[in-house]
């Protein structure tokens, strides 16, 4: 009996599929390491990339701390405090020239997209209008044709019934054959008319193609207008140094002391209050825009066809150009050319 126990825990392959069952199962579990190992690859490196944007914000915070740190004592000292005035005024006029024509241009944006969307649904509708009026007169012929083959075909059916004499053989042979005809060219008819029927309903499920959107000529007239309401804005100032020392101003990152003495500072602070007042006036600005745009129009050239801003050279203003007689005189500022010095981050507001 021990030795019988003994050969009870002998396992016999008796069934044919345990060996593929357990070659699954280990295949299956390789599988899942595989998986295992590539999902816990994948996690390390979200983690590495987080930590390095984690240090990356570190710092950026850090050179933060550190400037505000510099403006702090800097604004704690008279002399150094009001050309930190000067500075920031500067980089907020720039930045108000610049909100000035993004306004602008989404403005014409808006009415020009609303103008062309109208458009083109009315180009679709003209165009829905001529293949409805096609389809529907295919429609009508396909309709009359088959009720003319009907009413023909019942003519003939009801001749033939007519005909029960026995000398009336040859004429029901001949009814015959032209009844079999009409029934033919009266299924055609059928058909033609359930195709007319379907091309019509087609027509009417199919929806109003997608608005591409602004068009080439539109942006191009949009980018005109903005760089000629750049000009005009440059114009208001061109008595001052302002633009230019805006200019410089953003494209610092820290403070500059260039400004001269506090009471200079606060003279300059006077010009920059003033130059606000100049820049949001809204006096006369859609006729110098219209003026200036027309010059432009005239002057522009493109590199390719597609593209949407002009090349800096070919809007540049000529010495004696009418529209730049204020700016002539040796205490006056230059008036710039907006567009290849990128006055007021011109190419920022641009459409593409």
């Amino acid at each position: 009996m021990k030795s019988l126990r003994q050969l009870g825990f002998i396992k016999l392959p008796f069934r044919k599929d345990a060996p593929d069952e357990e070659d699954g199962r280990v295949l299956a579990l390789f599988r899942n390491r595989a998986e295992l190992k590539k999902a816990y690859g994948e996690l390390q490196d979200e983690i590495y990339r987080l930590k390095d944007r984690v240090k990356q914000q570190e710092g950026a915070t850090q050179r933060v701390q550190e400037m505000l740190g510099s403006l702090e004592a800097r604004l704690g000292v008279p002399e150094s405090a009001y050309p930190a005035l000067v500075f920031y005024q500067l980089r907020r006029m720039w930045q108000t020239g610049r909100e000035i024509i993004e306004q602008f241009v989404g403005d014409l944006s808006r009415q020009q997209d609303e103008r062309e969307r109208r458009q083109h649904v009315a180009e679709h509708n003209r165009r829905m209008f001529t293949r409805r009026d096609a389809l529907s007169a295919d429609l009508n012929e396909s309709r009359a044709r088959a009720e003319q083959c009907t009413n023909d075909l019942a003519e003939m059916q009801a001749q033939r019934a007519r005909l029960t004499r026995f000398w009336h053989y040859f004429k029901r042979r001949g009814l015959d054959h032209r009844i079999t005809a009409g029934i033919a060219a009266s299924a055609q008819a059928s058909e033609l008319l359930a195709v007319a029927q379907a091309a019509v309903e087609a027509l009417e499920q199919e929806p109003v193609p997608e608005f591409s959107g602004l068009s080439l000529e539109a942006r191009r007239a949009i980018n005109l207008a903005a760089i000629a309401l750049a000009e005009v804005l440059c114009v208001r100032l061109i008595k001052t140094p302002l633009v230019e020392l805006a200019k410089e101003a953003t494209a610092r990152r820290e403070v500059t002391d260039e400004y001269g003495t506090p009471q200079e500072c606060a003279s300059l602070m006077a010009e920059i209050e003033n130059a606000y007042v100049l820049l949001q006036s809204r006096v006369n600005i859609a006729q110098e825009i219209k003026v200036r745009s027309e010059r432009i129009k005239q002057a522009a050239r493109y590199r390719n066809t597609p593209d949407t801003t002009p090349t800096a050279d070919s809007i540049a203003l000529s010495e004696g150009d009418v529209l730049v007689s204020e700016a002539v005189g040796g205490n006056r500022a230059r008036l710039p050319n907006v567009l290849a010095e990128d006055t007021w981050d011109l190419y920022r507001v641009l459409l593409r």
